[in-house]
């Protein structure tokens, strides 16, 4: 425009809109109809590719913890946006003092003693001792310190493609990381530390952040100094079985999967160039048994509740048990954005990727 010698008034004049229109259109703040566009384009002899940007440098940026056997396709990845971009309308509710960016990792590597030295630190920070057992309470304080906000959902424990997403608003700074509840309470628990990974490497993505996630995960879970340990007592045992049934003893006291200490302590054996600690193929039906001996982390919260006929609790008994137990203050938001702006079940069906029958509970019980 300044090269042709345009003001906003002449473009507006040239294509028949208000001025208003066209400075909306420069600030990014409305999009042109097809025709006015193609006006717009031939008054500055600007093809589309030039005119117009593809790529949203502020759009949500997404990760998945996928299920077994599923792959990430587009609309897996567009409908997470769409989630994140609805996410907005809480952002001016969000408790946090300043969006200054939150502490986080300079540069993540899978690297043994880059995760040693960085987890150590996080055991710090979050009071504990080097082969002290994570709790829960222990990550649901880390993300409140990170700024994220964990949003604790029940999508079954079968035919979706992610059992947690995060979602990182780029225009704000803020992270959302949904949870499912209906899951293993051993698997729960890694999902929370691979989420919190990915709180503290916002700039990695795809694979590479999933690799990072997943390793900063299972050092902070099961750290060098337990390693160790463990991979002495499994040496010196004497058969397969022997070393199974250790394995998950140590998984119960430490409340992860025997096949998360497994992969640490063979880890640890590599980077002192030690021979691995072999199981065989009978580990990873075992590991299966012992996970299906214990509860998902729905059944744990809400097993003293009553529940509808699929197995559901009510929306007010479902509110107050994951604001109570995550510290979250995602329903907090919530509230007061349908109660300002009037927004209807539609709403929550969209941002928390639920049936609208269940939307139309929450959204009862939150107005």
């Amino acid at each position: 425009m300044q090269d042709a010698g345009l003001t906003q008034t002449a473009v507006a004049d040239a294509l028949g809109v208000t001025k208003e229109a066209v400075s909306q259109w420069l600030s990014s703040k409305s999009f042109p109809r097809p025709n006015k566009l193609l006006q717009f384009g031939k008054l500055l002899n600007l093809p589309f590719d030039d005119l117009v940007i593809k790529e949203d440098p502020y759009a949500p940026r997404v990760a998945f913890r996928k299920m077994r056997g599923t792959k990430t396709k587009d609309h897996h990845i567009e409908k997470a946006q769409e989630i994140g971009r609805f996410l907005r309308h809480l952002v001016p509710y969000l408790p946090f003092d300043t969006f200054e960016m939150p502490p986080v990792l300079k540069s993540p590597s899978c690297d043994y003693e880059y995760l040693r030295v960085v987890t150590k630190k996080v055991r710090e920070d979050i009071n504990l001792e080097p082969a002290e057992c994570v709790d829960f309470n222990h990550l649901i304080r880390r993300f409140s310190e990170l700024q994220a906000v964990v949003v604790p959902v029940m999508w079954g424990a079968k035919q979706r493609h992610e059992n947690a997403v995060h979602i990182h608003l780029p225009d704000s700074g803020s992270t959302w990381v949904y949870l499912n509840l209906d899951t293993n309470i051993h698997d729960f628990k890694f999902w929370m530390a691979h989420e919190l990974g990915h709180c503290l490497s916002p700039s990695l993505e795809g694979e590479q952040a999933e690799d990072f996630a997943d390793a900063f995960a299972a050092s902070l879970l099961y750290p060098h100094e337990l390693a160790a340990q463990a991979y002495e007592a499994l040496a010196r045992k004497p058969s397969t079985a022997a070393r199974i049934n250790a394995l998950k003893q140590m998984a119960e006291q430490q409340v992860i999967s025997p096949n998360t200490i497994l992969q640490q302590v063979n880890k640890y054996a590599n980077h002192l160039s030690k021979p691995e600690i072999e199981m065989g193929r009978s580990f990873f039906g075992a590991v299966t048994k012992f996970n299906q001996q214990f509860p998902s982390l729905s059944e744990a919260l809400f097993g003293g509740t009553e529940l509808d006929e699929h197995g559901k609790p009510s929306a007010h008994d479902y509110i107050q048990k994951v604001e109570g137990s995550f510290e979250t203050p995602f329903f907090n938001l919530l509230r007061k954005y349908l109660k300002e702006h009037d927004k209807g079940p539609g709403y929550v069906q969209t941002v928390l990727d639920m049936p609208l029958l269940d939307a139309r509970s929450i959204h009862a019980e939150l107005t």
